[in-house]
């Protein structure tokens, strides 16, 4: 196994979990924005209002783009795993 190659498979770990962990990270960052901005304007600091709808938002992204993040995680193991002949060379 060279360095390149296990460049190679870092780099590919490391989009796959971005693809795969940026949506959810991407919503709940939008929805604390949305609801930090609805405080300020309505003066509400309540510290239990910014968790519950981050975490509804986060849950209902995952829940939909879960067969598509399975699918990213299943295709870099099967990568991953059909590849190991070639690095044991």
């Amino acid at each position: 196994m060279t360095i390149d190659m296990v460049s190679g498979i870092s780099a590919e770990m490391f989009r796959t979990v971005m693809y795969v962990a940026g949506p959810p990270l991407l919503v709940g960052l939008i929805t604390g924005l949305l609801v930090g901005f609805f405080q300020t304007i309505t003066q509400i600091q309540e510290f239990t209002l910014t968790f519950v709808p981050k975490m509804l938002a986060v849950f209902a992204c995952l829940f939909i783009m879960m067969p598509w993040m399975s699918e990213k995680m299943l295709s870099f193991m099967t990568r991953l795993i059909t590849e190991i002949p070639n690095y044991i060379k």
